[in-house]
């Protein structure tokens, strides 16, 4: 059994090849094999917000503070509030971040194939992002 303690593992900013505005990434986690799961509690300021990706495994968020959004390639954004669970089915090409308003925490759960959890793609624009 493994324990990571609270403020164990400094929080880190997330990069600006990965994400718009501030955005805070504490506590990530990957388990060793032959578990592939990882993950991490991700904080975004107010308009904040990843850039567009996918996952080989899809992705499990779990809000835990505020309120933001979460977009499909090809679909309206949809609002995401604490104690929402979104699960992003394997492929799926999305992004999710804070609202305009509003800061939005969420923990993020996503499993490696191949050693990949993620693939990066490019920047949500401000004409993709709702104001």
């Amino acid at each position: 059994m493994d324990i990571i303690k609270n403020g164990a593992k400094p929080t880190a900013e997330g990069p600006a090849d990965y994400f718009t505005g501030s955005v805070a990434i504490n506590a990530p986690f990957q388990a060793s094999e032959p578990a592939r799961v990882g993950g991490a509690t991700v904080s975004f300021q107010p308009a904040a917000r990843t850039a567009w990706h996918t996952h080989p495994l899809g992705q499990t968020l779990i809000v835990t503070e505020g309120e933001g959004l979460v977009q499909e390639w090809g679909k309206e954004a949809q609002v995401i509030s604490k104690g929402d669970i979104i699960w992003i089915r394997p492929g799926v090409k999305h992004w999710h971040g804070a609202s305009s308003t509003c800061a939005m925490t969420h923990i993020a759960i996503a499993e490696s194939l191949e050693g990949k959890a993620v693939d990066w793609l490019e920047h949500v624009s401000d004409e993709q992002y709702p104001q």
